[in-house]
């Protein structure tokens, strides 16, 4: 195996009922030490970056580091645009290879992110591109769009949208919120196995963005109600950038950055693979 697009991870990933684990890369290392861990638990990953990282260092940059890490790995591996906030952004992410892509037009009204969508869809489709789109709001900040509150998914809604769109996964609200959380956030649980059930003539793979922080309780209870795709951002960043700092405070004579990069990029990899460990996805590649 080897790149690929997200489609059919999970949709092998409701039929088991697990999780694919989902992680924003911002850099080489981070991008290495997904795919190392992946392979080394035999999981199926997909490697994530929003609209801000790509502007640091363009789509082009980051597909053709993730395309040949991929083909060094036995696991398939996809590209996904996290949080894409327009459509053209989504066009050049499809345009640089990119396999899986997201339009995030959660902020606009319900008519609006139906209309929008669409079109993002009608482009995917035409080159075979799976869309995941988001209905309600995840709170806190996650690169430019920031949500004071959390509007719930509501699974009505949530079957008008589906049909109407046509997207392959959906990231539903239930609570959870980008970024750290200060208290241990109260998921609403019943309303996602609300929506999944609504969902259910779609076959739809369901979404949780916002798992930095949540219990593996939690997690694990959200599998076994219906979420197929779980996002890991902001603690992959505090372990990247934890382990510079440690590393550089350990010996103030260090110059060469591939010796805290390194460093960084195991910290990053355990992560993941604790990460994937609590998914179920262990062992789906």
């Amino acid at each position: 195996m080897s790149y690929t697009t997200s489609k059919n991870m999970l949709e092998n990933a409701q039929k088991k009922n697990y999780a694919v684990c989902a992680f924003n890369a911002e850099n080489l290392e981070m991008v290495q030490a997904i795919i190392w861990g992946a392979d080394e638990m035999n999981a199926p990953v997909i490697i994530q970056t929003t609209p801000s990282t790509a502007r640091y260092a363009d789509f082009a940059y980051f597909y053709s580091i993730v395309r040949i890490s991929a083909e060094h790995a036995r696991i398939p591996v996809a590209l996904h645009l996290d949080h894409g906030n327009g459509f053209d952004l989504v066009c050049n992410a499809i345009k640089s290879g990119y396999g899986s892509v997201m339009i995030d037009a959660s902020q606009k009204s319900f008519e609006d992110n139906i209309n929008i969508t669409q079109k993002v869809v009608e482009l995917a489709k035409a080159v075979n591109i799976p869309v995941e789109a988001e209905l309600g709001q995840v709170g806190g900040k996650e690169d430019e769009l920031e949500s004071a509150g959390t509007a719930y998914t509501n699974p009505a809604d949530a079957v008008e949208f589906a049909g109407r769109t046509g997207i392959d996964s959906l990231a539903v609200a239930i609570g959870t919120a980008h970024g750290l959380y200060k208290i241990q956030p109260e998921l609403d649980l019943e309303r996602l196995s609300e929506i999944k059930k609504a969902l259910r003539d779609f076959n739809m793979p369901l979404v949780l963005h916002g798992a930095t922080g949540l219990s593996d309780e939690t997690v694990k209870e959200c599998i076994k109600r219906g979420i197929n795709k779980i996002n890991f951002a902001t603690e992959l960043r505090q372990a990247y950038t934890n382990a510079v700092r440690e590393k550089l405070n350990s010996d103030k004579n260090i110059i060469d950055v591939k010796i805290y990069g390194n460093y960084a990029r195991e910290r990053v990899k355990e992560l993941v693979k604790e990460k994937i460990g609590l998914s179920g996805s262990v062992g789906r590649g």
